[in-house]
């Protein structure tokens, strides 16, 4: 692993401030509000964290030590005892937010049901019973793999306030991939549905859970329960399956939370590796309970009066933390949409903000880029009035998609809330609070309260304003990983031993490349492995997508390298074109020119390929290991079954 340094950056200079209207009103309103919280942070965490603890949370046992650091494996209120669900659901209770809306679901063929905090408590502790007669007891593991529908958080909220750790498996997995992570969790039961709606089809689970299952391949699973979705006709195993509307019907509402360790396993959710064994991130209940309650309510500045709305499938770690978790904890109207743009209804994400009034919305850079390959005729045709913060996640944005976004949607007066983080972290590590830090387009401006993070060479000194680094976070913090399930050693290995421990200080390892301006605000360039040797000059994949986006006739671009006998690598870009321009070799020059106008000579493309789409996840994600291969000439390597739309590897390979 060698140091990435940035031989050119694009030189953002814009900066917008927050409106003195919205600072005002603002839970921290101003810069100096932050830099006094983060100085407080700094000087004890542990204080700090407790003092929020005892403040936000309901504790059935108050804990005995805040933090005991043992490096690299960490405990956050020892002795401590709560439940997550307990303060999701039943604390609001005997407030008046007992009648409020907790869950807003629409689903992609019109349908929608909203639960209040009575109705969601009552279904959660009906389930729970329900899983407590089919044998689950506190610590057993339940594998979840659903579609977008209000079960997929009931059931999560039910495993929670019964003490078992669930392992939520995204909805696009194949069945290989479900049998590898319930295989590694030793599930005791698999929730799952007949199937979902997606782009104006249904999408089958119960037959790939059917198979994962076959030849008794995971033999800790003992029974399944199925959600009754599409009606469509699926086989139903006697014995081992059953339906959830029949068995919850008979169940009782009546369920105490379990009083949970504050250390107690909550959830382990499998990282996407490729090849290898799955990877199970392992969170806990109280310091994750925590850090997501806080990271919520600051980041998106939440109101008691607004409706919230994160795009993220609950199948991922932003669904788990910022779907269910983190908003439920505050009492919050938390929105679900089952569906996603689609030839049918490109502009259904701006017909769900109309309807609702949502007023945080927040999703991926992705979709914003497909969005502005739409045009903005769709969105400015609906009334997008009710919107007060928008927020950016799951890669970095770059600048001109974070402007469309700023003018378009947020019509100039929404600050963009631009998070990083990761499965690993939890929660938001380096954020703006949106009325008192200034924004910067494709910055995720600075660290959270409590996030001592930090741009480092190899030897873990911290680089200079400017200079390229490894990102890395100096000091725990409540929502970490506590390990991989099972394997000590390669949670060791893979976040804490890249960076030699200071002076008996761990650095956490993010495998990101980043850097910090003279200002403090952190740029990520990405993963390190997206970071492209070109003659020895280490250039950030991102840096050169974002130059190639700001050519007006791109929509969207990803760069990867290739190998050069020469080089070493050379830059290889993957284009897609606004709709009115054709793809030309004239073009390719073009841009070859613009990057080299935007970065310098030493980013020039070596090749450019037009595109009509990239191939991404079912969540929106670029996998840029297949244009890894294509760009090498190699053959495409690696599980395909979380494609959105798999025709598009044969259209690439046929692009010239």
């Amino acid at each position: 692993m060698s140091q990435p340094t940035i031989e050119s950056i694009l030189q953002e200079k814009r900066q917008f401030e927050p409106s003195p209207e919205f600072s005002q009103a603002a839970r921290i309103g101003s810069l100096e509000a932050y830099e006094e919280l983060y100085r407080k942070a700094a000087q004890d965490p542990a204080a700090f964290w407790a003092e929020l603890a005892e403040q936000e949370l309901y504790w059935f046992k108050k804990w005995d030590q805040v933090l005991d650091w043992q490096p690299p494996f960490a405990k956050w209120f020892v002795g401590g005892k709560t439940n997550i669900s307990y303060n999701c659901l039943d604390r609001h209770l005997t407030t008046w937010r007992r009648n409020k809306a907790a869950l807003i679901w629409e689903g992609e063929p019109g349908d929608s049901r909203t639960l209040t905090y009575a109705q969601l408590h009552r279904e959660v502790c009906q389930i729970a019973n329900v899983l407590k007669d089919l044998g689950v007891k506190k610590g057993d593991r339940v594998g979840i793999y659903m579609p977008m529908v209000p079960e997929a958080a009931i059931a999560m909220l039910a495993c929670a306030r019964i003490g078992a750790p669930h392992t939520v498996i995204f909805g696009g997995f194949s069945a290989e991939a479900l049998k590898d992570r319930l295989q590694d969790a030793e599930a005791k039961l698999v929730i799952t549905a007949d199937g979902g709606f997606r782009k104006d089809k249904v999408v089958s689970l119960k037959p790939a859970v059917d198979q994962a299952l076959a030849d008794n391949a995971v033999p800790s699973v003992e029974n399944v329960l199925v959600v009754q979705r599409t009606k469509a006709a699926i086989e139903m195993v006697s014995g081992r399956d059953h339906w959830w509307h029949e068995l919850q019907a008979g169940a009782s509402a009546d369920c105490p939370a379990e009083e949970m360790d504050s250390e107690d396993m909550l959830f382990i959710l499998y990282t996407s590796g490729t090849t290898g064994k799955p990877k199970g991130v392992v969170h806990t209940t109280a310091g994750y309970n925590l850090y997501t309650h806080m990271t919520y309510q600051w980041t998106f500045d939440a109101k008691d009066t607004d409706v919230y709305w994160c795009t993220a499938d609950v199948g991922w770690i932003t669904g788990h933390s910022y779907i269910v978790y983190g908003p439920l904890s505050n009492g919050a109207t938390s929105l679900m949409y089952e569906g996603v743009p689609r030839p049918s209804n490109p502009g259904c994400f701006w017909d769900v903000i109309e309807k609702y009034g949502v007023n945080i919305f927040y999703t991926a850079p992705t979709a914003i880029r497909a969005f502005i390959k739409m045009g903005e005729e769709i969105p400015n045709s609906r009334d997008l009035s009710s919107l007060r913060i928008l927020g950016t996640v799951g890669e970095p944005i770059n600048p001109e998609a974070w402007m469309w976004y700023h003018r378009v949607i947020g019509g100039g007066r929404c600050p963009i809330v631009d998070t990083w983080w990761q499965t690993e972290t939890g929660g938001f590590m380096i954020t703006p609070l949106p009325g008192a830090i200034p924004t910067k387009p494709g910055s995720a401006t600075k660290p959270f309260p409590g996030i001592l993070a930090d741009v480092v060479d190899l030897e873990g000194n911290s680089v200079g304003a400017n200079e390229g680094g490894y990102l890395v976070v100096r000091h725990p913090w409540p929502s970490m990983m506590r390990t991989v399930y099972g394997n000590d050693e390669r949670y060791r290995r893979t976040y804490w031993e890249h960076i030699p421990p200071q002076n008996g200080q761990y650095l956490y390892f993010a495998g990101d490349g980043a850097r910090k301006d003279e200002d403090g605000y952190f740029w990520v360039m990405g993963r390190v492995d997206d970071v492209i040797s070109v003659s020895g000059h280490r250039l950030g994949t991102m840096e050169i997508e974002s130059a190639l986006v700001s050519h007006p006739a791109v929509a969207e671009a990803a760069v990867v390298g290739r190998p050069d006998d020469l080089k070493g690598e050379e830059v290889f870009a993957f284009v897609t074109l606004e709709g009115h321009f054709e793809p030309s070799d004239d073009l390719k020059t073009e841009l070859k020119q613009h990057v080299v106008n935007e970065i310098g000579a030493i980013a020039r493309p070596g090749e450019i390929r037009f595109a009509e789409a990239l191939p991404k996840t079912r969540s929106g994600k670029i996998i840029r290991r297949f244009l890894r291969n294509l760009a090498s000439g190699e053959s495409v390597a690696g599980d395909a079954s979380t494609m959105e739309d798999q025709s598009v590897l044969e259209k690439l390979r046929q692009g010239s």
